[in-house]
């Protein structure tokens, strides 16, 4: 297991670790502040397929966090370079909002409803009967099924809300199809990351707030885990998963060296 002294790049997930309901959580503009003073190469990523990287950088900024949009890796991303990957200039029928659409355009891909190689289901508030209809229709056609993340629901003021892993079950029920989920905890949203920064496994940290998802998904991919408290993992969350972070610390705080 690496020391935290042998950490050169870090990846560190957004909310309940940077930021909570828009706000940020202390210790973390300065964490952020000091890796880029230092030259860190780092990564903040997120799950949440909706907003493009000038979107999020934008909501940050607005939080008093800085963060420029290349440091900043969505589901959506880790999505299209995967699919750019297998499929280099392929076709694929997408469900989402702008931050999924965006980044399939650049990875090359051709939006077509008419016999596409994939599709592909992201965030958004606006799900369609029509769109859901049309991706059944297309996956049993022949179509494969992808997925930019399994949370099944997400946060709002007024409480949760149904999210990708929720139409992704749906499609799967009518389909017999299971997606192929890109984003946490699938390690390849972290293996993507580290290329996207020249990064190795031996030599990077992971700050998350999830046991399931973050620590998880960086155990898998070889990195050394932080797990904060500031999310929404408490001790008794911790004791249910048979494996344990590198570190357990109360917030990103204390990784700012004196």
């Amino acid at each position: 297991m690496q020391n935290r002294g042998d950490i050169e790049c870090w990846l560190t997930d957004m909310d309940g670790v940077l930021v909570h309901e828009n706000r940020a959580i202390p210790g973390a503009s300065e964490l952020l502040a000091q890796w880029a003073a230092n030259e860190t190469p780092f990564l903040v990523l997120t799950n949440n397929s909706i907003f493009t990287p000038r979107d999020l950088s934008a909501r940050l900024s607005a939080s008093g966090i800085e963060v420029p949009e290349e440091r900043i890796w969505t589901s959506a991303l880790a999505t299209a370079a995967f699919l750019k990957s297998q499929s280099p200039g392929g076709t694929a029928y997408v469900v989402g909002e702008a931050g999924i659409l965006t980044a399939m355009h650049e990875a090359g891909f051709i939006m077509t409803e008419t016999d596409p190689e994939y599709v592909v289901i992201g965030e958004t508030r606006n799900y369609s009967f029509e769109a859901i209809t049309k991706a059944i229709r297309l996956i049993n056609g022949g179509a494969r099924f992808i997925s930019t993340n399994p949370d099944a629901t997400g946060p709002s003021a007024e409480g949760p809300l149904p999210a990708t892993g929720a139409i992704n079950a749906l499609i799967t029920k009518a389909t017999g199809k299971e997606p192929y989920v890109v984003g946490k905890p699938n390690p390849m949203m972290f293996r993507s990351a580290l290329n996207r920064i020249g990064a190795h496994s031996e030599n990077t940290g992971m700050i998350g707030d999830r046991m399931d998802t973050d620590i998880v998904a960086g155990i898998e991919a070889g990195l050394h885990t932080v797990l904060v408290m500031t999310g929404i993992s408490d001790e008794r969350e911790i004791d249910r998963y048979p494996f344990r972070p590198s570190e357990i610390l109360g917030s990103v705080a204390e990784l700012i060296e004196q």
